[in-house]
């Protein structure tokens, strides 16, 4: 797997950019712009391509471009403090897939923050704390030919606001390291829009998710969200960025 390391983000996008051009399928480039290592995971939705096993690492500054097929979809969400061995097996401290560096189709253990996206005559993305949220994650598509093809995401440091019963500590008990969704942590149909509020008209926002909400009004932040929190385009090449504003 070929890496760039990379410091001016224009640089980042002239690089994916050239790769755009030379082939026909849509590029989604990684930017680690947090100041540590991120591991990437990629899940692919049911009958759709694994793509470079399911994850890789990006220390910071690092950047990757990859070839997508036109018709693709799945999600993707970084994984913290990881630790594998020669043959890949391991933990993550969030965003786990099962113990290893390879993903292969399982997705990430929430609380985690998902970009998810559905590529096709229209695509559509969004990014996404209705399984909680680890770390700012952002996607702008580029050389987009229709649709919105919008800027969105969750830029913020959630951690640094997560209610004190959503909370996820650090294995020495320092510092929040995630922020779990009231559904996880609660297991109440009311969180999780289950049951009776199995519908748009009765699961409505909670006290939790607006916190979510109002830190970050681009992203999903229970399962019957505004519909605005997905952005379309078409034709477009898309940029994943972690922790965006660093």
């Amino acid at each position: 797997m070929d890496m760039v390391q990379i410091k001016p983000l224009l640089l980042t996008l002239l690089f994916i950019s050239h790769i755009a051009v030379e082939v026909s399928s849509a590029t989604i480039a990684f930017h680690n712009k947090c100041s540590y290592p991120v591991w990437p995971g990629i899940q692919p939705s049911a009958g759709k391509p694994i793509l470079v096993k399911g994850g890789f690492k990006l220390n910071p500054k690092q950047a990757y471009a990859l070839r997508v097929p036109q018709d693709w979809s799945g999600r993707f969400w970084g994984r913290q403090d990881c630790v594998f061995d020669a043959s890949g097996k391991g933990h993550c401290g969030t965003g786990d897939c099962g113990g290893a560096l390879y993903c292969n189709g399982a997705g990430g253990e929430p609380p985690a923050t998902l970009a998810e996206i559905t590529l096709g005559e229209l695509d559509f993305y969004d990014v996404s704390l209705v399984d909680g949220y680890n770390l700012a994650i952002s996607v702008k598509p580029f050389k987009g030919k229709g649709g919105a093809c919008s800027y969105t995401g969750c830029v913020k440091d959630l951690n640094q606001m997560c209610p004190v019963g959503l909370q996820v500590k650090s294995k020495d008990n320092t510092r929040v390291v995630a922020c779990r969704s009231a559904c996880s942590a609660f297991n109440k149909p009311r969180y999780c829009c289950t049951g009776d509020f199995g519908n748009p008209s009765t699961c409505k926002p909670t006290a939790y998710s607006k916190v979510f909400k109002n830190a970050c009004p681009r992203a999903y932040s229970y399962a019957y969200d505004d519909p605005t929190s997905i952005a379309t385009c078409k034709g477009g090449n898309y940029l994943v960025t972690f922790c965006p504003q660093h």
